[in-house]
């Protein structure tokens, strides 16, 4: 990276920051009144806790504390299914690694989302390496945000298809805590704790959870499939009141770490109906095993005309998945995929799969499987500001939002690979010694700007933005003699939007939005593959009488390139090709709605739906090397993406107890597009799960819970990638208690 231009780059960055500092700073002479502080919680949020939105420019869904805490649900896969707009990709049935994708786009480890936590990028490298192996605990969440459509404009590197929010618990203002423990299926267990307060100007925060399981599905011999996870997390704060301004200082320091003991190994479709929860002996050595750390310090000042927040941030994240890739090969070459899309095609195959099986021993040297340990090192770190004002202009209100961000992450793969025969059902190390495969770094730096401005014209609002991304990628193979496999890019680009919102009355409106979509290539992608591009329109309406609310969305998506890449967890493969696959529209029709009755005096009936409507075409005919793909005919459409799916929320709250219900359906979906790949014709069946929870509260003595999540134990197949078919989460039951002090 050339040191001079980076420089220049982080000091226009630093400029920009430092004009907005003197800005508030000006704006903040004439002002006498200054905003509580509670307002700074609103900063870690893309929608604040006290503004209707009512009036939102744009698809936005906040999941609130109390919403969270109805189903306790520490998986941010049933989390977001009551959401309209999102696809998703089950794999591991606990939500370690999810797969969310937002209006078609594909749900492949999140990759083309943006993934944040308290308003900063929590990807482990969102720049180099956007697959989202790390993903922070649902459970220590007190707020979710789901933001879709032009205010996607804010938020980058990923504009296409929207942004995900989580932002974790503020320090209290009084002394405040909670212990939450529980017990359940499958030896699922989980330790929740946490214990605040602010003493004159200072606050702090310690909060911990613990969850472990030992998992649903059965390893062939014995053996554990399940879990164990950590997450720590500290925060100082401390509040500076002035005559003219208000300020918050406040650092978040978090540890977390996983031992898993999961694999990317699935079932032939026979093995699945016989039993979906079975795992074959070839994968009892696969185990995941990640460390992250994370450091962010927010200044907030705020009057009642500003608010301008600074962050910095740091995250480290190290993992190594040691896992069944295949068998060696050479002599013959028979993928994973290929032998359990169909074990008995030929005696090749049938012969792979009692090797896998355990049913009988490696005997040629193509009959040795190979695990790989995929041992990766990332980091993120960066600054960022942002900046709301109001003012009037020309006889009109203007609300302006201005942020910019210097930010830099990197990845350093060390793969290895190791060679085992299979042995009397079991996996035995042929004592040659471990190989490299991959050594390799990516890195991108990358300033990003935004302006966004709100204009009030009566009843009409107008939100006109631009967002800038400067990107420098640098590829480095570092594997010795490959001195020269360098390759240095750099991407800029301007991405325009605009949305209206027109206030019919104080309870309903008609919103419109357009904007520009992109999402940048891999430092490592040669120049040829193209960035992903869009033009993403949505037009609805919204009502809302404080009771009875409705909202009605539908979008399109025209998308000119679209651009995936491979990856194990989609392909079996770690050379992280990406493809180009053209011109593709996704359509789309988005419903959200609840009612809460009132039965008696304290009994209330809440109900609330969440339905999608989807349709995808590639719009070109063409041959693509790319496994989810193959040969594409125009009017093909996407994998992965279910045409409808609902949600149903049904309960029963009192004083002190509830009962509540979620009813979901997700419809087939493809496993390839076109022809020509093993998945062809593919698709997953249609799933229909219920969940349940139940609370009583004892006031002082705390609360009572029990849940029980796929309530009639419906399991169907979820998917087939990377290596067969994989099950949706079985019935499950937990009890637990909670003391709040």
């Amino acid at each position: 990276m050339n040191r001079l231009l980076m420089t220049q780059k982080l000091a226009l960055v630093l400029a920009i920051q430092s004009s907005l500092l003197s800005y508030s700073a000006i704006a903040a002479e004439d002002d006498e009144t200054a905003k509580s502080n509670d307002s700074y919680m609103e900063q870690m949020q893309i929608i604040g806790r006290d503004q209707s939105l009512n009036k939102t420019t744009g698809s936005a869904t906040l999941i609130d504390e109390l919403a969270l805490e109805q189903f306790k649900f520490d998986d941010i896969n049933r989390v977001l299914y009551s959401v309209p707009g999102v696809n998703i990709r089950e794999e591991d049935g606990y939500g370690l690694r999810p797969n969310i994708g937002f209006r078609g786009a594909t749900p492949e480890r999140s990759k083309k989302i943006n993934i944040m936590e308290d308003g900063v990028l929590i990807g482990p490298a969102p720049y180099s390496a956007a697959s989202a192996y790390y993903f922070p605990m649902t459970s220590k969440m007190t707020s979710i945000e789901v933001f879709k459509g032009p205010a996607a404009i804010k938020y980058g590197p990923n504009t296409v298809a929207g942004s995900l929010n989580m932002v974790t618990r503020a320090v209290p203002q009084s002394s405040e805590g909670l212990v939450d423990v529980s017990v359940g299926s499958d030896g699922l267990a989980k330790a929740h704790a946490y214990y605040g307060d602010t003493i004159d100007n200072f606050g702090f925060l310690i909060e911990g959870v613990h969850m472990q399981a030992d998992g649903f599905k059965e390893l062939d011999g014995g053996g554990d499939t399940g879990f164990e996870k950590n997450d720590l997390m500290a925060k100082l704060r401390y509040d500076l009141d002035g005559e003219t301004v208000n300020q918050v200082f406040e650092l978040k320091l978090a540890y977390a770490n996983e031992t898993s003991d999961e694999t990317y190994l699935g079932l032939s479709d026979d093995d699945f109906s016989a039993n979906p929860n079975r795992r074959y002996v070839a994968s009892q050595l696969d185990n995941m095993d990640w460390t992250h750390t994370q450091f962010q310090f927010n200044h907030y000042v705020t009057n009642d005309h500003f608010e301008l927040t600074t962050r910095v941030y740091r995250n480290d994240f190290e993992r190594a998945w040691y896992k069944v890739n295949g068998f060696k090969g050479g002599l013959v070459n028979r993928s994973l995929q290929e032998i359990l899309a169909d074990p008995d095609k030929d005696e090749t195959n049938q012969r792979f799969y009692q090797i896998l099986t355990g049913q009988q021993d490696s005997v040629a040297e193509y009959e040795k499987m190979t695990l790989g340990n995929n041992d990766r090192t990332y980091f993120t770190q960066g600054i960022q500001s942002d900046l709301n004002w109001n003012m009037d202009l020309l006889g009109y209100n203007n609300h302006f939002e201005v942020g910019a961000r210097f930010h830099q992450d990197q990845i350093e793969r060390d793969h290895t690979t190791d060679d085992y025969f299979m042995q009397n059902a079991q996996l035995v190390s042929d004592g040659v010694a471990t190989k490299a495969s991959t050594t390799d770094r990516e890195s991108t730096d990358a300033i990003s700007i935004y302006l966004q401005d709100t204009i009030s014209i009566n009843a009409l609002d107008i939100t006109a933005g631009v967002r800038g991304e400067f990107i420098d990628a640098e590829y480095q193979n570092r594997a010795p003699g490959a001195e020269q496999d360098y390759l240095k890019k750099e991407t800029s680009i301007w991405l325009p939007s605009l949305s209206l919102f027109y206030a019919l009355s104080d309870e309903a409106g008609l919103l419109f939005g357009v904007h520009e979509g992109f999402l940048p290539t891999s430092p490592k992608q040669d120049p040829s593959i193209e960035t992903e591009s869009s033009v993403n329109y949505e037009l609805g309406g919204r009502y809302n009488d404080g009771n009875f609310n409705l909202e009605l969305i539908g979008f399109f998506n025209d998308i000119s390139n679209l651009k995936e890449g491979c990856q194990f967890s989609s392909c079996g493969s770690d050379d992280d090709t990406e493809f180009n696959g053209g011109e593709v529209d996704v359509i789309g029709l988005e419903l959200t709605s609840g009612y809460d009755f009132t039965l008696t005096d304290n009994l209330d009936f809440p109900v609330s739906v969440s339905y999608t409507y989807t349709e995808s075409e590639f719009k070109t005919s063409f041959e693509s090397g790319f496994d989810m793909w193959g040969d594409i005919e125009a009017g093909d459409e996407l994998p992965y993406l279910p045409e409808n799916q609902i949600s149903v929320n049904l309960g029963l709250v009192s004083n002190q107890w509830d009962v509540n219900m979620i009813v979901r359906y997700i419809g087939e979906m493809l496993e390839a597009s076109g022809d020509g790949v093993v998945l062809s014709g593919s698709k997953t069946e249609a799933l229909t799960v219920v969940d349940m929870s139940a609370s009583y509260n004892f006031n002082e003595y705390g609360l009572v819970y029990v849940k029980a999540d796929n309530v009639f134990d419906t399991q169907e197949i979820v998917s087939r990638r990377p290596y067969g078919a994989r099950p949706s989460k079985p019935q499950q039951f937990q009890i637990g208690y909670q003391y709040r002090f």
